[in-house]
């Protein structure tokens, strides 16, 4: 199965032929993890329901939680304004980061907090 030819045509890529995935909880809309997606893993993730992601270290696709049992459910997905983005919004089973946190966020550095002007 390929990707559908309208969508398809609307998306913009980056020089590698992929598109930036925005992945967010669907309860709290919380931001969950930033993954990237060709067609092939946006068609699977989008028949199956399952976050497909491409791996660019690997240069292959994989499947969340294939391995860690740390699945994603995909409720929606939607393309930004630009086709440059998608927003997919999932039912997370366990933790998103590959380092056991609840999101890819929870350990980052802070670079403007929320009550500084």
């Amino acid at each position: 199965m390929s990707l559908a030819p309208e969508l398809a045509g609307r998306l913009k890529r980056n020089a590698d032929g992929l598109v930036c995935a925005v992945v967010v909880d669907h309860a709290t809309s919380d931001v969950l993890m930033v993954a990237w997606m060709n067609d092939e893993a946006l068609e699977r993730t989008l028949t199956t329901r399952r976050g497909t992601y491409y791996s660019r270290s690997r240069q292959e696709l994989w499947v969340k939680g294939e391995t860690s049992g740390h699945v994603q459910h995909v409720r929606e997905v939607r393309v930004d304004c630009d086709a440059d983005t998608l927003l997919v919004r999932v039912d997370q089973t366990g933790p998103a980061c590959h380092t056991g946190s609840r999101t890819c966020f929870d350990g980052g550095e802070r670079l403007l907090l929320a009550d500084e002007g």
